[in-house]
């Protein structure tokens, strides 16, 4: 299982307006197919450029599908958030593997 992760930092101008768009926007990208959950957190860390941070943290079930959310998707859903919030937004993307899950 991969998890992708995308960090966003958010200028306090345009908070609100992103919150109600990120949570239409996770839906879009679940209906792609490409991955089966998505979690949204705030990241409890003071910037020293301001704002709030979020994460969304998207489950794939293979590298083919992340690799595939790439090449099909990925343009389009990033495009559509940078259009809306340009530079007031900054963000960064990660990937993970996951290697072993612990459940107390």
């Amino acid at each position: 299982m991969y998890i992708y992760n995308v960090t966003i930092n958010i200028d306090e101008s345009i908070h609100e307006e992103f919150k109600t768009w990120i949570r239409s926007h996770i839906p879009d990208v679940l209906a792609t197919g490409k991955f089966t959950a998505a979690r949204l957190v705030e990241v409890l860390v003071e910037e020293e450029m301001g704002g709030t941070t979020y994460a969304v943290q998207y489950t794939a079930k293979s590298k083919a599908d992340l690799e595939a959310y790439y090449e099909e998707d990925a343009p389009r859903l990033r495009e559509e958030g940078m259009k809306k919030f340009a530079d007031k937004m900054l963000g960064f993307r990660t990937e993970l593997r996951i290697i072993e899950d612990f459940k107390a």
